[in-house]
C-alpha cells in the first residue's frame, strides 16, 4: 500500500504538471488546493527538490515548479523515494537488498523466483506509469 507520503507527492506533482505556467506555485495554494497538510507537504516538496523532480524559488513570488517533463517523471522514481523498496521481500530488492533470515538456498528458492517475477513486472509498470499518464487518464475518465 502507498504510504500518506507518496500518495499526496504524486497529488503534488500531479497538480504542478496540470498548472505548469512556467512560474513557481507557492506550498500554501497546492496544499490548499489538494487538501494536503502544509507543514507535511513542505517536507515532501523539499524531498522532490533534493531528487531534482522540482525546482523551486524563494521570495514573496516563490514556490515549487516540476524540473522534468510530466512524461519523464515516473511512479517508480516517487515511490523509491518515498517508501523505499517496491519488492515485497527483502531477497528481491534492488537498491535495498537483504538475505531473508529463514531461507536456507536462494538459489533453489521457489519462493524468492516468484517473488523476483512479480517485482521484476511491478517496477516495469511503474517505470512505464508517468505524470503524463495519470493526467490522460484523469482526462478520458472526465468524458
Amino acid at each position: 500500500m502507498l504510504s500518506k507520503k507518496t500518495k499526496y507527492a504524486i497529488n503534488a506533482l500531479v497538480y504542478l504538471a496540470k498548472n505548469n505556467t512556467g512560474k513557481p506555485i507557492p506550498v500554501g495554494q497546492i496544499s490548499a488546493d489538494q487538501n494536503i497538510p502544509h507543514k507535511f507537504l513542505e517536507a515532501i516538496l523539499l524531498n522532490l527538490k533534493n531528487a531534482r523532480i522540482l525546482n523551486s524559488k524563494k521570495g514573496k513570488l516563490g514556490g515549487y515548479m516540476l524540473n522534468k517533463e510530466p512524461k519523464e517523471v515516473d511512479m517508480a522514481e516517487i515511490m523509491r523515494l518515498f517508501d523505499g523498496a517496491v519488492a515485497l521481500l527483502p531477497c528481491v530488492t534492488y537498491r535495498f537488498y537483504e538475505r531473508c533470515d529463514e531461507c536456507i538456498d536462494e538459489e533453489t528458492c521457489g519462493i524468492r523466483e516468484v517473488f523476483l517475477d512479480i517485482r521484476n513486472e511491478t517496477v516495469e509498470r511503474l517505470k512505464n506509469a508517468t505524470l503524463s499518464d495519470i493526467i490522460n487518464r484523469e482526462e478520458r475518465l472526465k468524458k
